[in-house]
């Protein structure tokens, strides 16, 4: 398993964004789907990352470095393929993810999650990562949850 950059308009990274886009649909409606596409990916304040296995990407995730709520990384766009859920590759990209910020020396991470998500809030609250209200852009929606962890 290898974490790396990953080039948000590489035909792998498109594959998995249209995966987890599909995903993300079937759960909550547009307007609760914060989505972030390749442009949005490809800014040079967010690290793009995807995890190999059995030669192809078959997870990713990002952080973008944000300043406009108070100094701290937003984790976006995490997702493994389904094949290759229950092997702990979620928690391996946020522990790179978080490593990241740390190297960089932010200190805040924060997420916003959907409530029809239990792996992922089950994940993030085993990482620490406690409720909080909507940062940044964000407003209260009940289908979403805002989180944050001290680094």
């Amino acid at each position: 398993m290898t974490p790396h950059p990953l080039d948000p308009w590489s035909l792998a990274a498109q594959q998995l964004l249209a995966q987890s886009d599909a995903y993300m649909a079937s759960l909550y409606p547009a307007e609760s789907n914060h989505l972030e596409g390749p442009a949005e990916l490809a800014q040079p304040h967010v690290w793009f990352i995807g995890l190999t296995l059995d030669d192809q990407v078959v997870a990713c995730g990002a952080v973008k470095r944000m300043h406009d709520d108070g100094d701290y990384g937003e984790i976006k766009r995490v997702f493994v393929r389904p094949a290759y859920r229950g092997r702990g590759l979620s928690r391996t990209i946020m522990d790179v993810l978080e490593t990241h910020l740390r190297s960089q020396a932010c200190g805040c991470a924060r997420l916003e999650t959907g409530i029809h998500q239990p792996e992922a809030l089950a994940l993030y609250r085993r990482l620490g990562y406690v409720e909080r209200g909507p940062f940044g852009s964000y407003r209260p929606d009940p289908l979403s949850l805002f989180m944050e962890k001290r680094l």
